[in-house]
């Protein structure tokens, strides 16, 4: 564990906003020192019925007592959960506006982006208190909101303070710990898709926020059952690893080094605002298989014999911008949702003239950089056992999606994001539509554990 706030320490250190960062049992009484410098002016707590209770009176009851003025706080109340609406964040703008206020997100995943996004908005600071191990994006820049029905990263400053109780972190319902797992567990694909993007002449890797979660992720993913159990010593370390890797992306100034193809895959979900059990897919519940889905398409990539010879039978492999647009036009319904999906395609498309030069490196470097994505990568049923072992999804049944539906949104997640990942690299060999068919056939990955629920997959 001392090695670990060793890490946090480092990390923080390399934050371009966050000040401090407590994180302990009774850390809420730290509070006040995170708010110092707000001296006189109001300080108004965020949060929902679940959190104001759970963390919130007992927040604005230690400022009182350390002389901080506090006003009404904004206690929202949409069931079964808040949702993550960037209306929702602008009405909280007004009211921080009005009062001359300060924020302070009491809350996990919606509740913090909606605070960061309000405190933008409002031309403020803000200050989190982190009430579940559920995600990363504490301490992260930006907020992920739904904004005119798309879900989008919409630009906003961390917290300046990040106050993670772990007394009360461990009093979350366990599934939270659950999804924070699941989220952590994509830094395995983040790392491999950054590699692999670096090797490839498409984004340099950053070696700082890189190492500040590629040297450590191992570690935080190291004990599952334990965070399933609630083990205080492994929350606290699942806690450290999600504000590390919220740091690594303020370090990096986006979130290229904790996320890749299998966040595409959670943000295709969470666009079409896919439910389970009358309730929003949470995150890290979506990471988590698009993590196991990655992985075994990995796998599969890594298994292919990649030479010169090879590279001439592609020349005219990857999609067309005709097939592009087709695949837009079927996968995303006319408005928003294909509009931004073609914008971010035609940015990718820009590099397009640069794809044999990209094949050629593949070809040269292949042996050599199979070695190093093999090191950076866990076999996916080892992920997926891992995962399962912390109480988190990992298998697309868990979240109610079908395995025809998972092996289309393979094709789809690669259309809504700019960033270069092995889906993009699949396509350019026209190997992408193969690699999935592999994964679902009966012998395939996901095909073998088709057999368990009774799915049958329709072709890839």
């Amino acid at each position: 564990m001392a090695d670990q706030a060793r890490a946090l320490d480092r990390a923080i250190q390399k934050a371009a906003v966050t000040r401090s960062v407590f994180v302990a049992p009774d850390a809420l009484d730290a509070l006040p020192e995170s708010v110092r410098d707000f001296k006189g002016k109001p300080l108004i707590v965020v949060a929902d019925d679940n959190t104001m209770e759970a963390a919130g009176r007992h927040a604005m009851s230690v400022l009182r007592d350390a002389g901080h003025l506090t006003a009404d706080p904004i206690v929202l109340g949409e069931k079964p959960r808040v949702k993550p609406h960037a209306k929702t964040a602008r009405e909280i703008a007004a009211i921080v506006r009005e009062r001359g206020g300060i924020p302070i997100s009491v809350g996990s995943g919606v509740i913090n982006d909606l605070t960061k996004y309000a405190a933008q908005v409002a031309a403020t600071p803000y200050v989190c208190v982190a009430t579940a191990a559920s995600m990363d994006g504490y301490a992260a820049s930006g907020a992920a909101l739904l904004d005119d029905g798309f879900k989008r990263t919409l630009d906003c400053a961390p917290p300046i303070s990040v106050v993670a109780d772990l007394d009360i972190v461990a009093r979350a319902p366990r599934r939270m710990a659950g999804w924070g797992y699941g989220d952590l567990a994509g830094k395995v694909v983040a790392g491999a898709d950054w590699k692999l993007a670096d090797a490839l002449g498409e984004e340099p890797i950053n070696a700082e926020p890189f190492g500040m979660v590629q040297d450590n992720v191992r570690e935080w993913l190291g004990q599952p059952a334990a965070i399933a159990a609630g083990d205080p010593v492994a929350t606290g370390a699942l806690v450290n690893g999600l504000l590390i890797s919220g740091f690594a992306m303020q370090a990096h100034g986006n979130s290229r080094p904790a996320s890749g193809a299998e966040h595409l895959i959670s943000h295709v979900w969470e666009m079409e605002r896919l439910t389970f059990e009358g309730e929003p897919a949470a995150h890290g519940a979506c990471v988590a298989i698009g993590t196991v889905g990655i992985l075994a398409l990995y796998e599969w990539f890594l298994a292919q014999d990649i030479t010169q010879d090879t590279l001439r039978q592609t020349i005219d492999a990857a999609s067309s911008p005709e097939r592009i647009e087709a695949e837009i036009a079927a996968g995303f319904p006319e408005g928003h949702l294909a509009d931004s999906a073609r914008t971010e395609m035609a940015i990718k498309g820009q590099r397009a003239a640069y794809r044999q030069e990209r094949l050629s490196i593949l070809a040269k470097r292949w042996p050599a950089l199979r070695d190093e994505l093999r090191q950076a990568c866990v076999p996916a049923a080892t992920m997926e056992a891992w995962l399962k072992k912390a109480g988190a999804p990992a298998h697309p049944q868990d979240l109610g999606v079908s395995l025809t539906k998972f092996a289309a949104d393979y094709r789809r997640a690669r259309l809504i994001r700019r960033r270069y990942t092995l889906l993009d690299l699949l396509d350019e060999l026209g190997w992408l539509d193969k690699g999935i068919a592999a994964l679902f056939a009966s012998d395939g990955f996901w095909g073998r554990r088709s057999h368990a629920d009774g799915q049958r997959v329709a072709s890839a």
